[in-house]
Parts: C-alpha cells; sequence; structure tokens
C-alpha cells in the first residue's frame, strides 16, 4: 500500500535493535483519516471472504482493528487482554505470546463467550516480526474451534521469520507494507 510506505518512509525512524518507532500515525497517536484508508486496503484482499469477528492483540491493534471492522458490516472486534483483571471472566482461552519489542512474556487471554466454535476470524495486528503474537492468537483460535480466515497485517519485517512460520502453518498473510531491511538507520522497503 503506497500511502502507507510513504508514511514510513516520512515519519518512521529506526531505534536500536531494528525497532521501527511510527507512534506518531500508528501505535501512540493514530492518524483515522489513514486508519480508514488502511480498512479498505485490508477489506479490498480480504474482499468475499466471510468474517464472522475480527480478533487482535491489546494494545496497539485495537485502533487499526476497530477501523477494519467497518468494512466488513461492523463485525464485532475482540481483543486478547495481556493482563489478568477482576473483570476478565474465569472461563478464557489462554495463550502465552512473547513480545520482541517489549523482550517479555506474556500470558493473553479471551473470554470464551467471545469466540466460538465454526466462527469465521480475522486477525489484524500492527507488525508481524518473530510472529509470537500472531501465533498465540492463532492458538487462541484453535481452542475455541473457530476458523481463521486470515491475518492482515500493517507492517512486516520481512527479514525476520514471522512470514515463513505464520505460511508453514498454512495461514494466509496479508501485509500492507513489508519491510526488507533496515540500512544505515534508513527503511528498505520491498
Amino acid at each position: 500500500m503506497q500511502l502507507l510506505k510513504d508514511m514510513i518512509m516520512n515519519k518512521g525512524k529506526v531505534r536500536e535493535g531494528n525497532i521501527l518507532k511510527v507512534d506518531s500515525f500508528l501505535n501512540h497517536q493514530m492518524d483515522i483519516k489513514f486508519f480508514n484508508e488502511m480498512g479498505k486496503e485490508f477489506k479490498r484482499r480480504f474482499e468475499g471472504q466471510k468474517i464472522d469477528k475480527i480478533l487482535t492483540i491489546e494494545a496497539s491493534g485495537i485502533g487499526i482493528a476497530a477501523i477494519v471492522s467497518q468494512y466488513f458490516d461492523y463485525v464485532p472486534v475482540v481483543f486478547a487482554k495481556k493482563t489478568e483483571s477482576l473483570n476478565l471472566d474465569k472461563e478464557v482461552y489462554e495463550s502465552e505470546v512473547h513480545s520482541f519489542t517489549k523482550k517479555k512474556t506474556y500470558k493473553v487471554r479471551v473470554g470464551k463467550q467471545f469466540l466460538n466454535e465454526g466462527e469465521n476470524i480475522l486477525i489484524i495486528d500492527d507488525f508481524l516480526a518473530k510472529g509470537c503474537a500472531t501465533k498465540g492468537l492463532i492458538d487462541i483460535l484453535n481452542q475455541s474451534k473457530a476458523n481463521l480466515v486470515g491475518v492482515g497485517i500493517v507492517i512486516e519485517k520481512g527479514f525476520q521469520e514471522g512470514r515463513s512460520v505464520l505460511e508453514e502453518m498454512g495461514v494466509r498473510v496479508e501485509s500492507l507494507a513489508i519491510i526488507e531491511k533496515f540500512e544505515d538507520g534508513k527503511v528498505v522497503i520491498k
């Protein structure tokens, strides 16, 4: 998606450890007009697929997932929670997820009443690197016996193994921008 590539090139910053900082438009401050364009693009890519719900992980995936929902007839958005809470039901699907950027492992949870057997689920997230978060969400879907339609990613780090891990599992992956590499503090996009 050219608009996203332009945003990354103009506003993204490369930090130490191959971290791409896109907080000015994606995962701290959200550019809603831009999010709407991404929502339209995900609709185009998953056109004709029956989507019952969208699944993401807190926190950065929630904004884009909510916008994408508009283009799939406002289906519910479910997000996996990273923290235990008194208001989270006791009956949950749970999986472990390791965060590349936070260098931390979380147990993510979704209340069992929000994912049902046979539902068609689209996973949406902001980044794909090693695939840990997405694999955790797929594990939760498998526990619920829901069907995975595909995975929509805003920015994929193509030089890491996330896509290949997911494709080996038979998962359809649609990324709006794929980073080929970071070179001399600059982003090289496929």
